[in-house]
């Protein structure tokens, strides 16, 4: 069996300390030896530029966001807490999700809608019900004075 690296065995002890799961232990660590692996380095010699540089090569590839964010989560554990590096881990950002458009009307709601172009009148006077009320009110506030 190959020799564990200080930075790996120093890594896994932290996440075992704050009782992280073994399939999170496992995520994290795999995402910073690919992070490591990108750059041929030791992650620790390893930058701010380089974590955003990883994370252009990760959305290229195709990455979903949701893998995206769990290499993000273990940058900043990596820098945050193992590395002891203040201020970094914040500067690392989470992907956010992708927003999707809403899906194409179906064949009975289409129907439903104005032929032509013609969009249905819309109506921006307020109901002449609670109009004549609030006028009666007023009128009958200033009759009190």
């Amino acid at each position: 069996m190959t020799e564990m690296s200080p930075l790996r065995r120093r890594m896994i002890e932290d996440m075992a300390a704050r009782n992280l799961s073994p399939p999170t232990q496992r995520s994290h660590v795999h995402a910073v030896a690919k992070f490591g692996r990108f750059f041929g380095r030791s992650p620790d010699k390893l930058d701010l530029e380089d974590a955003r540089t990883f994370q252009v090569h990760l959305v290229a590839g195709g990455m979903s966001w949701p893998a995206l964010n769990q290499a993000v989560c273990a940058l900043r554990f990596l820098y945050g807490v193992t590395l002891r590096q203040a201020g970094l881990p914040e500067r690392i950002p989470y992907a956010r999700q992708p927003q999707r458009l809403p899906l194409a009307l179906g064949s009975r709601r289409g129907r439903a809608l104005p032929r032509g172009g013609a969009r249905p009148e819309v109506s921006c006077r307020p109901d002449p019900g609670v109009c004549g009320r609030a006028a009666r009110l007023r009128g009958g506030e200033h009759q009190s004075r």
